[in-house]
């Protein structure tokens, strides 16, 4: 049996009706047809409905299936006049005159013309039709709900955590500090419990807003004294928000050199939800903000590069067993997703697209969101469309290129004999401020121009090392470039020539 337009009002419509299951729309919807309010008497309770009926419902012409009444079990009132259906009908009597025509083109009790009363199967139809309708309502319903429970999955589990554990996390002088040391030393290495992350997130004050984005705004916020720092992604982002969240605490993923994960949660204030992260907070900010602001010694540029490599080749690591770690990708690394704490190294941050490799299936768990990453940081084979979604080690090479790319404003920092250079983009000088996919694969793939590597870099050993490591993180093919753990070899070898502590 079809669906008549019932519930949410069509667009574009002359006729206006109430409508009883229309609570978003103020209880009132559009149509092209008729307005309809019916009466059925169903297990003994009486029961009304009013909704809008589309003009290609309305068969046959004069004497509209779903405008019929049955005797003693439904009275039915069709109407062609803004809201016309407000009409409080009672369930006919098998006294009432036969073939009476309601106004409005509406048929009171049940017969139908001059002929004798419905048949068997007509009168199940039109009981039928009603109880069809709310069925469909139910199931919608149930899949609305259900869906709305899968966005947040993560959270169901806190019906199965232990309330009891809470003073072993929460305790009044523990401070974030303590909770994630006892994190790390539980063995799971997965996150704070979720009620301690629900409870920590709802007694954070925002202090001051620190940096605005794509996703929403950063804040600083107190914690027991402690600052942290809130991601408050606006609600279309959630997926994004959902699968940081989920990246964040993946076993086995808390790293120096990652930015370290506190809590999720969402809030719903009545009028909206708001969807928070909560992270370590770094007063220097990113590193795209310190290298704007500050030059950095031949130490201070090691250490930076070292401490990026460092986090990166841990993402990038698989490690195999119970308390395992899949293999994962950034995807959208660059100097604006890389911190910088206060013992000058980095903590990879912005997880949203990063992609997942399950070695046991051989499987890639990417991201269901419609974001690509920076089209400035973009390989050539992201650019041009060639890389192979399909074999994991294609993404990680992909970071790899990234990577070189801000070690080339890293090292354009690097205050040698009192000179360096001003702050700058990778490919200031070959493409526009906001540069488009084209104007990108032009410059990268097509002319295969690279960010100039001055020659005076040659005169410092540590420049001439960085200088040879982002070439080799730039090339073409994508399987020709270095590994982040090749890197951070190389790196770490040269802090221990220059006699750096790390």
């Amino acid at each position: 049996m079809p669906v008549v337009g019932f519930g949410c009002p069509l667009l574009a419509k002359s006729l206006r009706c109430n409508c009883t299951n229309c609570e978003k729309s103020g209880f009132e919807c559009e149509t092209d047809g008729a307005c309809m309010a019916s009466t059925s008497f169903i297990q003994g309770r009486e029961q009304h409905i009013r909704i809008c009926i589309t003009s290609d419902h309305l068969v046959p012409p004069g004497q509209p299936f779903y405008c019929r009444s049955a005797e003693g079990l439904l009275n039915t009132h069709c109407c062609y006049t803004d809201y016309c259906n407000s009409v409080d009908l009672k369930v006919p009597s098998r006294e009432s005159s036969p073939g009476r025509r309601g106004h409005g083109g509406g048929w009171d009790p049940g017969w139908v013309g001059s002929g004798g009363p419905w048949g068997p199967v007509e009168l199940v139809a039109v009981i039928a039709g009603p109880v069809f309708l709310l069925c469909m309502l139910l199931m919608v319903g149930v899949f609305l709900f259900q869906h709305h429970q899968r966005a947040y999955s993560h959270r169901q589990r806190l019906e199965v955590e232990d309330p009891s554990c809470e003073h072993l996390y929460l305790a009044k002088d523990k401070t974030l500090q303590d909770l994630l040391y006892d994190m790390s030393t539980s063995g799971s290495g997965s996150g704070l419990p979720l009620f301690v992350q629900r409870t920590v997130a709802r007694t954070i004050v925002l202090q001051e807003i620190i940096g605005k984005g794509r996703f929403g705004e950063v804040w600083r916020g107190k914690w027991r004294g402690g600052d942290v720092a809130v991601k408050i992604f606006s609600s279309r982002e959630e997926r994004s928000w959902f699968r940081e969240a989920e990246i964040y605490q993946t076993i086995m993923l808390r790293h120096e050199n990652i930015l370290g994960f506190i809590a999720a949660d969402n809030k719903d204030n009545g009028t909206w939800t708001q969807l928070w992260l909560v992270s370590d907070y770094h007063e220097h900010g990113s590193l795209f903000d310190y290298l704007n602001h500050y030059s950095v010694t031949i130490e201070g540029m090691i250490k930076l590069a070292l401490s990026a490599a460092s986090g990166l080749a841990h993402l990038h690591m698989e490690i195999l067993g119970t308390q395992g770690k899949p293999g994962i990708a950034h995807r959208d690394l660059k100097s604006k997703n890389i911190l910088v704490k206060k013992n000058g190294m980095c903590a990879i941050a912005d997880l949203g697209l990063a992609v997942r490799h399950e070695s046991i299936t051989d499987t890639i768990d990417i991201a269901p969101n419609q974001r690509v990453g920076t089209k400035r940081y973009m390989a050539p084979e992201v650019l041009d469309e060639t890389i192979n979604m399909k074999h994991f080690d294609s993404f990680k090479c992909a970071d790899i290129y990234a990577l070189g790319l801000v070690y080339w404003e890293i090292a354009r920092r690097a205050n040698t004999g009192g000179i360096h250079e001003e702050y700058q983009l990778p490919y200031f000088d070959l493409v526009p401020s906001d540069p488009s996919i084209e104007e990108m694969r032009k410059v990268v793939c097509d002319q295969r121009l690279r960010p100039n590597v001055p020659n005076w870099w040659q005169s410092y050993e540590s420049l001439r090392v960085m200088g040879k490591i982002m070439r080799e993180c730039w090339y073409s093919n994508g399987a020709a470039r270095l590994t982040a753990l090749r890197i951070k070899k190389t790196l770490s070898q040269l802090s221990v020539e220059e006699d750096i502590k790390m």
